[in-house]
């Protein structure tokens, strides 16, 4: 038989009469109490700090969605960015896939209504590859819009960002995924906003008819007053307009590669915050974002750079108003090697390519006079130069006609 273990004697373990007293003493009651009270008190902190914490956290969400809603707002500017606007864009993956931007700098001041696209340039950008095309437009190319002939900048006059977006469309044979456009003032406030751009100023300023600032060629840091003066001056060149655009495209290489290389990206919702000021677009903070750091350390001097294959000359005017008129199937080639994401190999002045290498890294080694000229250089291309469709033999380069300087002034 197993043997039983007795029973535990439960009444060992209770206190006597006295210990029982002692322990449920009036003393003991107020200690108990006070040990209550301060859990109470305890879980009464904590709560409160739950609630603040919380109360924060909500706050600064509505500030976030209060800020993200203003900055969008501003950004998509219901006067430009119209519903009819949308519908003629495409979607796009701005992080993954090659789009068109339709890019244009106007004469805009505060408060004004109307006012004209002073500066025209469609951009390709592939975040994939980190590379980026610019493409300049004439403002006077002759379009036909809703069968009217027409500069191409007048489409901004009579249908806004909707009607500049389907004539580059219709011109350059592409679907265009966003629009921006920036005033002179924008332009100004932007480059002074990410502290000024580096620059190689090819050719002199000095039109004191025109413009107040006056610059000497060289490499040089320029704030926006500066920076926007350069990109203005034309009457001086020998090739007018043609040698405005080519420092267009200056600037916008020089902003890309302050914005994307020497930019701290911890600043970027500011920067962000300062656009929403002086740009609008359809594109969103998200799009904004991504892209800008998708396209981070990119070879801006490897930014593909042209104008439009076109001429003008006594030939090109209609009703006595002078326009420029494009080689339209040059221009269909140009495009193919644009779309393909490759050198468009176009010309940087008025007439047709030489087949030549066309990039910001060449537009900054060569003067108004090499390109007016014909003896601009250019870097040798990489990815194109056994391509037998590039017609660079001697009768696809043609003299360019007239003196560029026969436009009207948008000053």
């Amino acid at each position: 038989m197993f043997n039983k273990k007795p029973l535990a004697d439960t009444t060992a373990r209770r206190p006597s009469t006295g210990a029982q007293a002692k322990i449920y003493s009036r003393d003991n009651v107020a200690r108990y109490s006070e040990r209550a009270r301060q859990r109470r008190r305890s879980h009464t902190i904590r709560h409160v700090a739950l609630i603040v914490v919380l109360g924060v956290l909500l706050s600064a969400t509505t500030a976030a969605g209060l800020w993200f809603a203003t900055i969008m707002g501003k950004l998509g500017d219901s006067n430009v960015i119209t519903d009819n606007l949308r519908r003629v864009l495409v979607d796009t993956d701005e992080a993954k896939d090659p789009f068109y931007v339709l890019l244009l700098g106007t004469d805009g001041r505060p408060g004004e209504d109307t006012y004209r696209a002073d500066s025209i340039i469609l951009a390709r950008i592939d975040p994939t590859q980190k590379q980026a095309t610019l493409i300049s437009v004439p403002r006077d190319t002759k379009v036909e819009y809703k069968g009217e002939t027409m500069k191409i900048n007048a489409c901004h006059t009579v249908g806004g960002a909707e009607a500049m977006v389907e004539a580059v469309n219709e011109l350059c044979g592409v679907q265009i995924s966003h629009y921006a456009e920036v005033s002179f003032d924008g332009m100004q406030a932007l480059i002074d906003s990410v502290g000024g751009i580096d620059i190689n100023a090819t050719d002199d300023v000095d039109d004191p008819e025109h413009l107040d600032i006056k610059i000497t060629a060289g490499q040089q840091h320029m704030d926006g007053a500066t920076a926007l003066t350069y990109a203005r001056c034309r009457y001086t060149y020998a090739d007018g307009d043609y040698t405005r655009m080519r420092h267009q495209r200056q600037v916008l290489g020089a902003l890309a590669n302050q914005i994307l290389n020497n930019f701290d990206a911890t600043k970027i919702f500011g920067l962000v915050n300062s656009l929403s000021d002086m740009l609008v677009t359809d594109m969103s903070v998200q799009d904004i974002v991504a892209t800008v750091n998708a396209m981070r350390g990119m070879d801006v001097d490897g930014i593909y750079s042209a104008n439009l294959p076109s001429y003008a000359d006594d030939s090109t005017m209609i009703d006595g108003v002078s326009y420029v008129f494009v080689y339209e199937d040059e221009l269909k080639e140009m495009m193919e090697r644009v779309d393909a994401g490759k050198d468009p190999k176009g010309p940087n002045t008025m007439g047709l390519s030489d087949g030549s290498s066309s990039t910001i890294g060449d537009l900054n080694n060569n003067t108004s006079d090499d390109y007016a000229n014909g003896t601009a250089t250019s870097s040798v291309s990489s990815d194109d130069s056994d391509d037998s469709s590039d017609s660079s033999d001697s009768d696809y380069y043609e003299e360019p006609t007239g003196d560029g300087n026969g436009y009207e002034a948008n000053y």
